[in-house]
């Protein structure tokens, strides 16, 4: 996700540094905020305007410009979302959801794509049709999910699409958006399920992770992280999270 050209840096200013008016130092993770405020101070040492921001900082996020801290071939189309999900920080930072200009790239990361409107939504798919290795990582709501936006879907040429199983609640619309894909491989079909939030134990989380196998998605597991503080996992845990997020290595756990 990062870029890589001549005005992208990670960590501090190098020995041979461009001509700039002004440096923005963007933040993910609120638990880097004190290493971006020092990486702050480093870069004021060579240039008079440093900007601090990021999602870290609560940026809701409003124009989108193309590679600018993102890499090559990611693109927004809108911010915000309309779900209020306890976990998740989007609709706190960004609020509602707005649909913004559409902008092209063959990954797309909009916090809810399936709840724009549907003439966005054919001005998206029909910006995708131009693109080759798409990839929707921004995670697709399967409640939201109709024959006819599976339908757009197959017209694309997806490696590989998101959808979201953070709850137990969650599976059921996660099979029933399975009963619409048919066409797409386990290889295509790829879910987000978060971990390890407001008690649930390992074997819980487990269960979950199984059922979303079964049903014919790829699991990316995710350890729950709070904006507050960073929570060391325990070794049961991360090993869960690393057996559930690697394709290769949870294939291997199922004689794949």
């Amino acid at each position: 996700m990062t870029p890589v050209d001549d005005l992208a840096f990670v960590g501090d200013p190098p020995l041979l540094r461009p001509e700039a008016d002004i440096v923005y130092v963007s933040c993910l993770f609120t638990w880097d905020k004190a290493e971006t405020g020092r990486l702050a101070q480093a870069w004021h040492k060579h240039y008079l305007n440093v900007m601090v921001s990021g999602p870290a900082w609560d940026n809701a996020g409003h124009d989108f410009v193309p590679g600018l801290f993102v890499g090559s071939g990611v693109t927004v189309t809108s911010r915000g979302c309309n779900n209020q999900c306890p976990w998740c920080l989007a609709w706190k930072r960004e609020g509602k959801l707005r649909e913004t200009a559409i902008h092209p790239g063959n990954n797309l990361i909009d916090n809810n794509l399936l709840q724009c409107s549907k003439a966005h939504l054919g001005k998206v798919f029909d910006m995708l049709r131009q693109q080759r290795q798409i990839k929707l990582s921004g995670g697709l709501d399967s409640r939201l999910l109709t024959n006819s936006i599976a339908d757009d879907l197959r017209s694309l040429r997806i490696k590989e699409m998101f959808f979201g199983c953070d709850t137990k609640e969650a599976v059921r619309p996660l099979a029933r958006a399975k009963a619409m894909l048919d066409g797409f491989t386990m290889d295509q079909l790829r879910a987000y399920v978060l971990l390890a939030y407001d008690g649930e134990t390992i074997l819980e989380a487990e269960e979950r992770l199984e059922a979303v196998w079964d049903l014919g998605f790829m699991p990316f597991a995710q350890l729950y992280q709070p904006p507050d503080k960073y929570i060391e996992y325990s070794k049961e845990w991360r090993k869960l999270a690393k057996n559930w997020s690697r394709p290769a290595r949870t294939k291997a756990l199922h004689g794949g």
